[in-house]
């Protein structure tokens, strides 16, 4: 088959690599144009791109794949297939209609529930005991389109979303590989429409998001903790000091909200508008992440 890739963050890396695998012609590689990164601020190049000039693959990178120009280029390569994976530019139905075989989407989710650009995440914050991958055959509106493959995993109760993340870019890829190879057989995977009961969007994740209330419950604190692994990390005031929260469990406890309960090299437990937090990695402002005995040897009174 001829194939057209469309992604940029490291979650698509293992889709790309499975579609390079898979003894398919790949005739471009579609990204995000290049975006300023680090200090510097200097135009870096998507996960995907660098991926792509390693195989000697065609990049290119549009600002929009509205125009007749861009269309017209992508219609003249005649792909069978287009793949997306966290691309992140919307395609309108005039490209969907291009590909033999439209396009295809690997989304980080059990759809219909979080649909959206930050499924991983919102699974994570909102407590879900297991989530998954779907390949899925796009149409027009926001992730609405039929399912044709799907893996569950379940979601372990210390997991960040940077685990879930790199397990859910696995399955995606084997996923993938799947529905290749039954498309290339002639076995067209099954369409399954999705339900209309059980729709959640996932809204992108702010940093805004990140700082947290001690007056929530602390259930759902230790939720956003993990979600907010590995970006953008959870703040939160500790004790007249900012920190940022990179490991924290819930547990029974009670106290003013925001006042530390008690502090031991196990953790430094604050009390929550219901039930405590314990804190277990910290980083200080312009340090490095360090385990609550080491945050305690700098801040002794806290043990008092």
């Amino acid at each position: 088959m001829r194939l057209v890739f469309a992604g940029t963050p490291d979650f698509a890396l293992p889709c790309l690599e499975a579609a390079l695998a898979s003894g398919d012609e790949m005739l471009a590689v579609y990204t995000q144009p290049d975006r300023p990164a680090g200090r510097g601020r200097q135009l870096a190049p998507s996960p995907v791109k660098q991926c792509a000039l390693l195989h000697g693959i065609e990049v290119r990178q549009p600002e929009s794949l509205r125009t007749p120009e861009a269309q017209e280029a992508l219609r003249a390569l005649q792909p069978d297939l287009m793949i997306v994976v966290a691309y992140g530019l919307l395609l309108p139905q005039k490209v969907l209609d291009i590909p033999q075989h439209g396009c295809w989407n690997v989304h980080a989710s059990l759809l219909p529930r979080w649909r959206g650009a930050a499924p991983i995440q919102r699974a994570v914050e909102a407590g879900d005991p297991e989530t998954g991958v779907c390949l899925m055959q796009m149409e027009k509106g926001l992730d609405t389109g039929p399912v044709l493959l799907r893996q569950r995993t379940p979601i372990a109760d210390l997991e960040t979303a940077g685990d879930v993340h790199d397990r859910l870019a696995t399955l995606g890829a084997n996923l993938l590989r799947d529905g290749l190879s039954l498309l290339r057989r002639g076995l067209r995977p099954v369409p399954e429409i999705q339900a209309e009961e059980g729709v959640t969007y996932a809204r992108k994740l702010e940093k805004s998001e990140a700082r947290l209330d001690w007056s929530r419950d602390a259930g759902m604190l230790a939720n956003a903790v993990r979600a907010y692994s590995p970006w953008p990390i959870a703040e939160a005031e500790l004790a007249g000091e900012r920190v940022r929260v990179h490991r924290a469990q819930a547990e029974e406890g009670s106290g003013t909200p925001g006042t530390v309960i008690a502090a031991s090299r196990d953790g430094i437990t604050v009390a929550c508008g219901r039930g405590a937090l314990r804190l277990t990695q910290l980083q200080r402002d312009g340090g490095r992440v360090i385990g609550a005995l080491d945050y305690l040897n700098a801040r002794p009174a806290l043990r008092a």
